[in-house]
């Protein structure tokens, strides 16, 4: 999964100094911005010492943020010791507000010093950073437990799609298969060109079809094929009128995606049927798929094919949601003893 730039290394890495430079500049940023009332030019070793308690001070809130962030809520509020992570607040709390006390101490004297006024500010600043750095391991838990359901999500939809393609075919190789041994006995001069379009077949569906996606052309051919090797075992029992009509030489689909159609088309659409015909239409056009199947049907023949063998449409319907979303309209008829299968797709 590609990330977004600021959740790369580097990038979260400058965002986070960009944002602690704006958060330390902005009392230099406001006090410029109101020049009259600037206090007295201090001694240069007075400035020099106020610059260095601010910096420690700063690391020290910044040492404190990453330490809440990454190491206390990681290790004790997501592991449920919460008693352990209020003792080391506490700790914390205590440890900053005397760390402050000694150096702003140190710069104004004790007798200028305000110890009460001193902690209700530093206290305020302690809540401050606290609920900055939970805010943000609460932010970035939530988007890395997005990402990971989202890569999860995306593995579990690759196998999905993976099953429902290698159950897309390979049932009818077995009355393939049965109608080679039928031309073996024969003798006849069909069975090696017929062992040779089944051996390309075999290979689409085993290598060609782990593709993510394949030329049109190459999936066309693979129909034809098909097709050619059940009208060489169906014989004059079914007419078989086919038209593909390519003019997007460059179009490309997922494998295996339209033959789930013609199988559905010969299971049904011959046998028992009565002057069988099937139609199978495909255009391209302005990357447009449009693919129809059509065959004469008989509703109690079909009805036992379902409840004994193949897959069904569910399988293909389930994958044409899941690759193309919206993008794609599957209309199923039965009108007039035809069973019509019409499908569109915008491929790109």
């Amino acid at each position: 999964m590609k990330k977004t730039w600021y959740l790369t290394k580097w990038g979260g890495t400058l965002l986070h100094i960009s944002a602690w430079a704006l958060l330390f500049s902005l009392p230099t940023l406001l006090s410029s911005s109101h020049s009259d009332n600037r206090p007295p030019v201090r001694e240069a070793e007075e400035e020099t010492l106020g610059m260095v308690i601010v910096w420690v001070m700063n690391f020290s809130w910044i040492a404190f943020f990453y330490l809440n962030a990454l190491v206390l809520i990681p290790r004790l509020v997501n592991t449920k010791k919460y008693w352990v992570y209020v003792a080391v607040l506490l700790i914390s709390l205590l440890a900053l507000l005397t760390e402050s006390w000694l150096l702003f101490r140190l710069r104004t004297g004790p007798e200028q010093f305000n110890i009460g006024r001193h902690i209700i500010f530093n206290f305020f600043i302690y809540l401050f950073f606290w609920s900055s750095s939970t805010a943000y391991q609460m932010v970035k838990d939530k988007l890395e437990s997005e990402r990971i359901q989202a890569e999860k999500e995306n593995e579990n939809l690759k196998t999905e799609l993976s099953l429902l393609r290698s159950q897309a075919s390979p049932h009818f190789m077995f009355n393939v298969l049965n109608n080679m041994v039928a031309l073996a006995r024969k003798k006849s001069d069909l069975l090696e060109p017929s062992l040779i379009k089944l051996s390309a077949l075999m290979r689409y569906m085993l290598y060609e079809s782990d593709e993510e996606k394949v030329s049109l052309e190459t999936e066309i051919e693979y129909l034809e094929s098909y097709i050619d090797l059940q009208q060489q075992r169906f014989g004059n029992k079914v007419k078989i009128d086919k038209e593909f009509e390519q003019t997007d030489i460059a179009c490309q689909l997922e494998p295996m995606l339209l033959i789930p159609f013609v199988e559905n088309a010969f299971k049904h659409g011959v046998g028992m049927i009565e002057d069988a015909v099937i139609s199978i239409r495909l255009k391209v056009e302005n990357n447009r798929l449009l693919f129809i199947v059509k065959n004469k049907f008989n509703r109690d023949i079909a009805d036992q094919k379902d409840d004994t063998s193949g897959i069904g449409l569910t399988n293909v319907k389930r994958r044409l949601n899941l690759l193309y979303g919206n993008r794609q309209r599957l209309t199923i008829t039965e009108k007039d003893n035809w069973f019509i299968v019409s499908l569109q797709i915008q491929l790109n």
